[in-house]
């Protein structure tokens, strides 16, 4: 990997956006190993050397956490490829997840000039390869923190926002423990999104990075039973609190049939996957129902990562159903490309009416009805509005619902 050479730069718009190798589609659909493989050395110099080094870099502004993207891509270029790492993590702690998962197409990727006559730079593309090269390579190294300040924080939660927060504050010198009420930290890195998009070594791997800086971890701690946000403060001697429990509570759309047997939120259906390793049963000692018709309801990111999660294990049909049409769709392109490539189906400008099912009461049929779009909600996404007499029935078996999260009440 280190015998890649840095080449020249090019006049700009000269070279194509490189693609990453990935799996075949009909090899992917019934495995759960990663899609992409990622990409090469000089593919990554190649892609990095598109980078035209703007002056006033619009990419930087579109990326919440600031990090030094023209900077690191030139280091790319130059073939230095944990020296390019170590610039990210100046800013990001979480490289190796965020070059896997941030919507970049939506923040530093979309206001990149080169993406005004051709395709952005693949920012995201580039900051995985580096975390990875970092890793694989033995390379990573733990920075000096600041001195101690004395004060302690407690953070609520180990997904993305509270490893993040744990990380800047320990190397500012304060005293960090982190909370995590399951028993693996990670939150919905580790519960929500699949091995084949997130691989749960890499999120050990950075979770494990956070806690080499200092940082304290206790897992089976659920803050507000276990123990409240008063008690950490004045019994545990706690200067500060942050909470981070992410988006747990899953919404229901409140029709008919939808406490059938077999009918799912995206939530508890991705975590007994996910965490559990319920696609590994009986190897893993965590069932869940194999519908062999599927069909998850929404068009978010979640809605992906379930349906393609129930194509692997075993599904002969998976249908999306959602209310609007593919344009007003949430998820990441690449995500729906995937899916789409994998065979599901997807049944855009649809709606659930009900669900019916048998004596038994496990599901069998759901009723939708057809949609068209109308004038803009307060989303500024045009609003979905019935069709009158379209009304149709899916047979399923399964159902996952995804139409969106709240906040844990717990706390």
């Amino acid at each position: 990997m280190a015998d890649a050479k840095p080449t020249p730069r090019p006049k700009p718009f000269s070279i194509p956006r490189q693609p990453m190798p990935e799996q075949p589609p009909e090899v992917r659909r019934s495995n759960f190993r990663e899609v992409p493989f990622g990409l090469t050395p000089d593919l990554a110099i190649l892609e990095a050397s598109r980078c035209i080094q703007c002056k006033n870099p619009a990419c930087v502004k579109g990326c919440p956490v600031d990090i030094k993207i023209p900077e690191f891509i030139d280091l790319v270029r130059q073939g230095k490829f944990v020296e390019a790492a170590r610039k990210i993590k100046e800013d990001n702690t979480l490289p190796a997840v965020c070059g896997r998962v941030c919507p970049q197409e939506e923040q530093c990727e979309m206001p990149c000039v080169l993406s005004k006559r051709g395709e952005p730079v693949a920012i995201g593309r580039l900051e995985r390869f580096v975390a990875d090269f970092e890793r694989v390579t033995g390379n990573v190294v733990v920075p000096e923190v600041a001195p101690p300040t004395g004060k302690r924080v407690a953070v609520v939660g180990s997904g993305p926002a509270g490893l993040t927060v744990a990380g800047d504050l320990v190397q500012k010198g304060h005293d960090v423990t982190i909370f995590e009420a399951l028993h693996k930290p990670g939150g919905v890195l580790m519960y929500g999104i699949p091995e084949f998009r997130l691989p749960k070594e890499i999120v050990q791997a950075e979770v494990d990075y956070i806690c080499s800086l200092g940082v304290k971890l206790e897992c089976d701690v659920v803050i507000g039973k276990t123990i409240t946000i008063d008690e950490l403060a004045e019994e545990e001697g706690f200067d500060a609190c942050f909470i981070g429990t992410g988006a747990g509570l899953p919404y229901f759309m409140n029709i008919p049939g939808e406490n059938l047997n077999g009918i799912y939120s995206a939530n508890e259906y991705l975590t007994r996957s996910n965490l559990m390793k319920a696609y590994l049963f009986p190897e893993a000692d965590t069932p869940v129902t194999k519908g062999k018709h599927v069909a998850v309801v929404g068009g978010g990111n979640v809605a992906m990562d379930a349906a393609r999660t129930a194509l692997r294990m075993g599904a002969e049909k998976v249908y999306v159903v959602y209310r609007r049409s593919k344009k007003e769709m949430p998820a990441r392109i690449e995500e729906i490309h995937h899916a789409e490539e994998e065979g599901i189906e997807f049944h855009l400008l649809t709606n659930p009416l009900r669900f019916l099912g048998n004596e038994e009461a496990w599901v069998t049929e759901a009723e939708c009805q057809r949609m068209e779009l109308g004038e803009p909600d307060a989303s500024g996404r045009r609003r979905p509005v019935p069709v009158k007499g379209s009304e149709f029935r899916l047979a399923v078996d399964m159902v996952v619902m995804s139409i969106g999260n709240g906040a844990n009440p717990l706390v």
